[in-house]
């Protein structure tokens, strides 16, 4: 516990001191002192060389559906960066808007986790075990849940309600924050790459869509305190960004590692439901209920299991 107090200690620190020995370098200078044109394109062609060398190795190893499903997760954890956006024209938002954005987010993950993992699981773990799948995928929850449970146990959370008051002066307040949400991206992520994973395109995209909708209130949440206690808007749209972009990196873990070893897909659908239901239940839903004005929140909820149910059954 003592090195997790000293990472948060230091994080917000150690960020700053990043970026002033980056902005340092002769290389910064140099491209500093190029046109914005021929200066962005630079950073877009090593960019999409990255990109291409990423994307061609994976297609070469694994095959299609991998390349697919982490291009998935990317997109899904960019929609971060997405939700943050207002902060760059606002400082806060009004309570109810807020939940009902957090309750709709809720909604949707309900659907996708039910319709797009525990069901498919199920049906994956009886063709592998006959009248066994219910069991194995319950086992998989469980696990993941505890999963979540350890987490947040090794590094203390702190949820919405603390985050978004406006009285909120604490950089280390903040950063705990941050770090916790992004902890709880790796899941999200990782239950995309498994349901890809899976061989069911429909339940990859429907599961995808739903995390990048859940990730744009949190992309929120992330930036609007950071813009509060003075750090430059887009700074803080790119700092709510980067919470997101774990996620790929828990796409790309499920999805090879159920496409390498298919027997454990049942127990990997199951613990990405139960990590998703964990987060569902202990941090969305009891903050859109926090402060006593919860009738938004549970009809944005409705509306989003509802939007949820409606494409699963179109794509379906």
């Amino acid at each position: 516990m003592t090195f997790i107090a000293n990472v948060i200690n230091k994080t917000p620190h150690y960020v700053e001191s990043t970026v002033a020995r980056i902005k340092s370098t002769a290389r910064y200078q140099q491209l500093m002192e190029m046109s914005p044109l021929k200066r962005w394109s630079i950073v877009a062609g090593l960019f999409l060389l990255s990109q291409a060398v990423v994307f061609g190795g994976l297609y070469l190893m694994f095959g299609k559906i991998v390349v697919i499903g982490f291009f998935a997760s990317i997109l899904a954890g960019l929609a971060t960066g997405v939700g943050a956006l207002p902060a760059l024209f606002f400082k806060n938002i009004s309570t109810n808007l807020f939940n009902s954005l957090l309750g709709a987010a809720a909604g949707v993950m309900l659907a996708a986790t039910a319709f797009s993992l525990l069901v498919p699981g199920i049906e994956f773990g009886n063709a592998i075990w006959p009248a066994k799948g219910i069991y194995v995928v319950s086992l998989g929850m469980l696990v993941g849940a505890a999963f979540l449970h350890y987490a947040d146990k090794q590094l203390p959370h702190v949820h919405f309600d603390s985050i978004s008051d406006t009285q909120l002066n604490s950089l280390k307040k903040v950063w705990l924050f941050i770090i916790a949400i992004t902890i709880h991206n790796f899941p999200e992520g990782m239950s995309v790459g498994v349901s890809f994973g899976s061989g069911e395109m429909k339940n990859g995209v429907v599961l995808s869509i739903a995390i990048a909708l859940q990730n744009i209130p949190e992309g929120l949440a992330v930036a609007l305190p950071l813009v509060g206690l003075g750090y430059n808007k887009w700074r803080a749209v790119g700092i709510a960004t980067l919470t997101g972009l774990v996620e790929p990196v828990g796409g790309l873990l499920g999805i090879t590692m159920v496409t390498a070893f298919q027997s454990i897909l049942p127990i990997a659908m199951g613990f990405a439901a139960g990590a998703m239901l964990f987060v569902i239940s202990e941090e969305i839903i009891p903050e859109t209920h926090s402060n006593g004005r919860s009738r938004y929140a549970t009809f944005a909820l409705m509306v989003g299991f509802i939007i949820m149910m409606v494409l699963d059954n179109m794509l379906g």
